[in-house]
């Protein structure tokens, strides 16, 4: 994403004084986002669209329906649709499915199928223009937008 001058913003439940610990960790790891909106910044969080508008106010990006919004809830995906953004859920690796990548790997393959179409159904329910199963999995989610968004498509 870096690499296509795609800016990265993070929108988290978590107050401010929480996330200093966790975006820290994350920075150990190697992932900066370049914009974090938490909360607590906000008038209202999920499902409402602040948190994102924040993120785009910050991250002086526009039009807002250029954006993507990734999340593995369904209330996040509702608060990227509120914000008018692309949205991406992420099925296997967060909360839809909430185990650790190595306690999903060790499922049965049938349990894990059948959380992984249970996931994917929610997410598209909710109302997500994409379902992938980790954040590994979205540029050719973001390969497709481009051309949906040159053709005047909007979220």
């Amino acid at each position: 994403m870096r690499a296509r001058g795609i800016k990265i913003g993070s929108t988290i439940g978590y107050t401010t004084e929480m996330m200093k610990i966790n975006l820290e960790d994350a920075r150990r790891q190697g992932y900066v986002p370049d914009s974090t909106v938490c909360a607590t910044d906000v008038p209202a969080d999920r499902c409402y669209p602040y948190m994102c508008l924040q993120n785009v106010m910050n991250l002086q990006v526009s039009p807002v329906d250029a954006c993507v919004k990734i999340d593995d809830t369904n209330p996040g995906i509702e608060e990227e649709l509120n914000a008018g953004m692309w949205t991406i859920g992420l099925a296997l690796s967060g909360n839809e499915i909430g185990l650790p990548s190595k306690a999903v790997q060790a499922m049965d393959p049938v349990e894990r199928e059948q959380k992984r179409q249970r996931a994917y159904t929610r997410m598209y329910q909710a109302g997500g223009h994409y379902v992938v199963d980790s954040i590994a999995d979205i540029m050719p989610c973001l390969d497709d937008i481009e051309p949906r968004m040159a053709r005047g498509e909007r979220p």
